[in-house]
């Protein structure tokens, strides 16, 4: 019998940074992204959360560097994300306010809306 596992969802990204990604640290402080490896891309999903009203996934490979200077920028201001087109300009990303556009180590892609 095969485990279903169930992809979290947070109301705002404060929460999800604070419900899964500093738990996770803490367990785990060896840990540079949020699947824990060391390089690689992955198809997976980590958690949602929703941001203006839109829903958005985070990729397993994020760096959780990334997401701390995320999560210091949601403690100063209600808008710390900028939405860009993704390359094929078929879907939208978050990226980091103040951060280079291309970040390939903050993966955040929109899922839907509400």
């Amino acid at each position: 019998m095969s485990t279903i596992n169930v992809i979290p969802t947070f109301e705002n990204f404060t929460e999800f940074y604070q419900k899964a990604v500093e738990p996770l640290k803490k367990e785990n402080n060896a840990y540079i992204r949020l699947d824990g490896k060391l390089k690689g891309g992955t198809r997976n999903i980590f958690a949602y959360f929703w941001y203006k009203d839109k829903k958005w996934a985070i990729a397993a490979d994020t760096f959780i560097d990334r997401l701390k200077i995320a999560f210091e920028a949601a403690q100063k201001t209600e808008e710390p994300f900028v939405i860009k087109a993704t390359r094929d300009n078929k879907g939208e990303s978050l990226s980091i306010k103040g951060q280079p556009i291309r970040n390939h180590k903050f993966n955040v892609y929109k899922t839907a809306t509400r």
